[in-house]
């Protein structure tokens, strides 16, 4: 059974920094993809960053420049390292892990943005 835990939301001020972790357990295989999504209220769930097994990043346009994904296999872990955050990153983060098309997700880690 895989597990997914995040970590290292909280409230920040606009400009401020943020690193989310999500550490994975259970019966991992070698080959997946992991990312993050983000929900804010009234919206719809939005793709912020991925990254392949072998380090292809892609990340959506609002984040492109601010935000960093990077993987540690050894650990099982993604990293989602935020930098000047913005009100409108206020949000739910969910880790993932993709095996072809079996997802497993975790429970979510809020990031509030705010002065």
């Amino acid at each position: 059974q895989v597990q997914l835990v995040e970590s290292g939301g909280g409230l920040v001020q606009p400009g401020g920094s943020l690193r989310l972790s999500c550490a994975a357990s259970g019966n991992i295989f070698s080959i997946y993809t992991m990312g993050w999504y983000r929900q804010a209220p009234g919206k719809q769930r939005e793709s912020v960053a991925t990254i392949t097994s072998v380090g292809f990043r892609d990340y959506a346009d609002s984040v492109k420049g601010r935000f960093t994904i990077s993987r540690d296999n050894a650990k099982n872990t993604v990293y989602l390292q935020m930098n000047n955050l913005k009100p409108e990153d206020t949000a739910v983060y969910y880790c993932f892990i993709r095996r072809l098309t079996t997802m497993y997700w975790g429970q979510g880690t809020q990031v509030t943005v705010s002065s």
